[in-house]
């Protein structure tokens, strides 16, 4: 049976089984539950704090999971990142008193607060910059304020939080990171994990497409079907007027509206809009 670990609480965990259960896996009902089998697919989902997933798929212990890619690398293990998922979006940025430090350079020597020393650590290293880091668990926006640290390293979204503490952002951002599929190397493509990967891919097709229907005049096809080119190729089937054909093809549902009103223009009539429930490419 496959293992699959997924975050057992927060926003992670309900877009995860979201996502889950639109791939066609049965999910936990009661939050207190740890473990849920799934026997139709052959699956047997472990919740887990989002931290420990990346571990317990880099050892072994489960063959796959969901994470944060920014927990992924902090963790350091073997576990490798299949893909992403499209949630969970965050970014990781410097941060600092105004006017004390403007680069990543300047941090070379000083006290560098977060609560992802070993994804910090990796990205100085990186930038061959030596500093020492300080690892705080939970919020780090006041570790300067204490004197602790001379820069935090922190997710960071609208930036209100860094701003009551006197603090301004500086620098490219560390990583920017999202929910992501991971599983064990070595683990076979042929097996469970593919069938899982899969419907994943299906389920973040769906919700990134939308199948767009119109007809349009057989003359000027070739101009509709450069605005709808489709995944492969657009779908054109005759009508009973000879003069006209209908067209399918899937879209980017951010351009849908964009796409219709430039059918439109072109003479397409009769312009559909269907959301994809499920599919595999």
């Amino acid at each position: 049976m496959l293992r699959v670990a997924v975050p057992n609480k927060g926003s992670l965990a309900e877009a995860a089984a979201e996502m889950l259960r639109e791939a066609g896996y049965r999910t936990r009902r009661d939050l207190k539950e740890l473990i849920c089998a799934d026997p139709d697919n052959n699956v047997e989902f472990f919740y887990l704090r989002p931290r420990d997933i990346a571990v317990y798929v880099g050892s072994g212990t489960v063959d796959a999971g969901i994470t944060g890619r920014d927990l992924l690398l902090d963790c350091g293990n073997a576990a490798e990142e299949v893909m992403p998922l499209g949630f969970g979006g965050s970014t990781f940025r410097y941060a600092a008193r105004p006017g004390q430090i403007a680069n990543l350079a300047d941090i070379g020597g000083r006290r560098v607060a977060t609560s992802y020393a070993g994804l910090v650590e990796k990205h100085l290293a990186d930038n061959g910059i030596q500093a020492d880091v300080v690892r705080l668990d939970g919020a780090v926006e006041t570790a300067i304020t204490l004197g602790v640290a001379d820069v935090i390293a922190d997710v960071v979204e609208t930036g209100s939080t860094l701003r009551a503490q006197g603090l301004e952002v500086f620098g490219e951002p560390i990583l920017r990171s999202e929910a992501v599929f991971i599983r064990r190397p070595g683990t076979s493509e042929a097996g469970a994990v593919e069938v899982l990967r899969r419907r994943l891919v299906g389920v973040v097709t769906a919700r990134h497409y939308v199948l767009l229907d119109y007809d349009c005049p057989a003359d000027l096809v070739d101009r509709a079907c450069a605005l709808t080119p489709g995944l492969e190729s657009p779908t054109v089937s005759p009508l009973q007027n000879p003069h006209w054909v209908a067209v399918r093809a899937m879209v980017p549902r951010a351009q849908t509206n964009r796409v219709m009103d430039a059918l439109y223009d072109l003479g397409a009539r009769a312009i559909l809009v269907t959301d994809i429930a499920a599919c595999r490419l």
